[in-house]
């Protein structure tokens, strides 16, 4: 979700409030040449993501789907983790999404349901390009939880082997009680739903996740992981990250190396304790033991 470094104390947490919100009074400023984005693939891409010509080999038959989080996009999300990916032979495909009129680069700030319909559109094209008849999507923070719409309401379920979030805010989160303060902001909540929605609906309790989250955690026939950190100043508490049912694997990434110190960005941008525990979970049948030791050297780029 929203890319802070460290855990506000609470006059901070005013400051930071208000901040957001003067930021989210500027995108709401008219633009007279303001059009609707549409999902699209990078067109500068590293280490040969996004290549639609590749075709799925037997050892990894499905093709991977990166799913940016809030603010993020399909190039800067990816830059460790894509090539990563790749490298293993997987073809790996990024999209942005939840994209607002006239505000360029930053992306996931619309609606979530609309985002999940981006996504769903873009899942169609990746499996007509590579002839896969599934994906498995890997996502970060909004991008972990975004897909579980797509999954639940949009028939994403018979398109998707596994879902694989990286600190997603499945239920919601509190910004460490950030949305407590509201109520000293009059008109505040108003503005973050007119203008930014995909941040409101990311908000504990929201109608969004009210409703993403009725009738259970997951679906049929998908295999789930989550991976956290202790750490997360964004997503909090950590542990409303964890879904609840058949085929979940939720994965704190202190239990298996208790000095990563990674937050929020880290986990999902440059962290290797968690890359090879996507790896791990992607291809579950050649899994390795993930320690801190098990990924120093040349594991980060190494088939």
């Amino acid at each position: 979700m929203l890319p802070w470094k460290r855990a506000p104390r609470t006059p901070r947490a005013r400051r930071t409030l208000a901040a957001l919100l003067l930021a989210v009074a500027a995108l709401a400023a008219p633009t007279a040449t303001a059009t609707a984005a549409t999902p699209t693939a990078a067109t500068a891409t590293s280490r040969a993501w996004n290549d639609y010509s590749c075709k799925p080999s037997a050892a990894h038959p499905r093709p991977v789907v990166l799913v940016h989080g809030t603010f993020g996009n399909s190039v800067d999300n990816w830059l460790v983790l894509a090539p990563y990916l790749v490298n293993r032979g997987y073809c790996v495909y990024s999209l942005d999404y939840g994209q607002l009129p006239g505000v360029p680069f930053f992306n996931g700030l619309g609606p979530i349901d609309e985002s999940a319909g981006q996504l769903a559109a873009f899942v169609d094209q990746v499996l007509a390009a590579t002839g896969a008849p599934k994906a498995d999507i890997v996502g970060h923070s909004q991008g972990g939880m975004m897909p579980n719409y797509y999954l639940k309401f949009l028939g994403g379920a018979a398109k998707v082997n596994a879902l694989i979030g990286l600190a997603p805010d499945n239920h919601g989160t509190t910004l460490l009680g950030l949305t407590k303060l509201l109520p000293y902001f009059p008109g505040a909540e108003d503005l973050l739903n007119a203008n930014t929605p995909g941040i409101a609906d990311q908000m504990a309790r929201s109608p969004f996740i009210t409703r993403l989250n009725a009738g259970g955690d997951t679906v049929p026939g998908v295999r789930y992981t989550v991976i956290a950190t202790r750490y997360d100043e964004v997503v909090t508490p950590y542990r409303s990250q964890y879904l609840d049912g058949p085929n979940v694997r939720n994965v704190l990434l202190q239990d298996l190396c208790p000095a990563d110190l990674s937050e929020h960005v880290a986990i999902g941008t440059v962290d290797r304790i968690a890359y090879h525990e996507v790896a791990n979970a992607l291809d579950p049948a050649h899994a390795t033991s993930t320690t801190c030791a098990s990924v120093l050297g040349q594991d980060v780029f190494r088939k």
